[in-house]
């Protein structure tokens, strides 16, 4: 099984922006994906990372490589610092989107017991989701934005990058 990771955001895109320490989305998502990668590499599935903010260049690039599975990481943001969760999203109508954003979701939240904002259905906003042609999801880890969980962003990047990795085993149990 191939698995494509898309750590959101890159350069000069830093995603969102804790205001109070200056943690950056890219950097979350990036230490998180490679290595969720890593985990994965070692359970023997061939994984792909992919960080751009070229975003219809991740997209193609996901497309030609014949990867079973497309998986962004990112991290939420709101103006009101008590925003708090972790979310994953899929596309509308896709039964195997539904089925992984679910697996996943339960490692994130078994992981943390951060508040489950549940899975979710998105449809046109975002390319990641509308333009891949295999299996694709977009897990939201926790609020940037918010202190308790920036720290965990912060300091418990393997953690998150585990139950990343749990949860795309557990699809394919």
């Amino acid at each position: 099984m191939k698995i494509y990771i898309n750590p959101g955001h890159g350069t000069p895109d830093p995603g969102a922006v804790n205001p109070v320490t200056g943690l950056q989305e890219k950097d979350v998502c990036f230490a998180v994906g490679n290595l969720a990668a890593d985990y994965l590499r070692a359970a023997g599935y061939e994984v792909i990372v992919d960080q751009s903010d070229h975003l219809t260049g991740v997209i193609n690039r996901a497309n030609a490589s014949g990867a079973d599975l497309f998986v962004s990481i990112h991290c939420n943001s709101f103006g009101d610092p008590r925003a708090n969760g972790t979310e994953t999203i899929y596309y509308p109508g896709s039964a195997q989107g539904k089925k992984l954003a679910e697996c996943i979701q339960k490692q994130l939240i078994g992981e943390f017991g951060l508040t489950d904002r549940g899975i979710k259905q998105m449809g046109n906003t975002l390319g990641v989701l509308t333009q891949t042609t295999m299996t694709a999801v977009l897990a939201e880890l926790a609020f940037i934005s918010n202190a308790t969980e920036e720290h965990l962003l912060a300091m418990e990047q393997d953690r998150w990058a585990k139950a990343i990795a749990r949860g795309i085993s557990d699809y394919f149990a």
